[in-house]
């Protein structure tokens, strides 16, 4: 087989790991077949990922931080109060969420094994984005005082609860931006201080 001369091999079978995910789940994931996928020796992935476990960290690593530039990205535009910005971040986390749903939870299982302190750190990001905006909505009056990762875990339940509705084909995909509008308002309204 030729060497490999085209460009970056490792974002390369990157990008070709994600469409794999995305098509046939984690377990199916082999370096050989990406390798062969890319027109490179079935050595020629090594060089980046020495085993398949190191693909699937990279694969979940860049997803933490995709997911972190969206989330981002989604309130860019938006005004600098507290609801308007949960609105933007709960719809663009739950694009991505159903988007990319073997993605995510790839990310989140890789996260929680031992040695995943990459993961833990690249999930920091959006996470941590998602933290300072519970602790605006508790500096405006929004949301209740208190510890802000309780709040926090309540938001990101319900989240993760919608998507898996979706994800499950138990709700139709078309419903989404209807049903993240009214999770958002009622998380706001049982939230808000007496």
């Amino acid at each position: 087989m030729p060497p490999y001369h085209h460009g970056n091999l490792r974002t390369t079978l990157l990008a070709a790991a994600e469409r794999s995910l995305r098509e046939h789940g984690a377990d199916q994931l082999s370096l050989r077949e990406l390798a062969r996928e890319a027109g490179v020796s079935h050595a020629a992935p090594r060089r980046h990922f020495p085993d398949r476990q190191a693909l699937l960290d990279a694969l979940a690593e860049a997803g933490f931080a995709r997911l972190d530039v969206e989330l981002r990205a989604a309130v860019a535009d938006t005004p600098e109060t507290f609801g308007p910005r949960l609105h933007a971040t709960a719809a663009a986390y739950l694009r991505f969420a159903t988007r990319d749903a073997a993605l995510l939870e790839l990310m989140f299982t890789r996260k929680h094994r031992d040695g995943a302190e990459r993961l833990v750190a690249a999930a920091a990001a959006p996470f941590g984005f998602m933290h300072e905006l519970i602790v605006q909505g508790q500096a405006e009056g929004v949301l209740e005082a208190g510890d802000p990762q309780r709040v926090g875990i309540v938001l990101f339940a319900t989240l993760q609860g919608i998507a898996t509705l979706i994800n499950g084909s138990l709700v139709a995909p078309e419903l989404l931006d209807g049903i993240v509008e009214t999770a958002v308002d009622q998380f706001m309204r049982g939230s808000r201080r007496s």
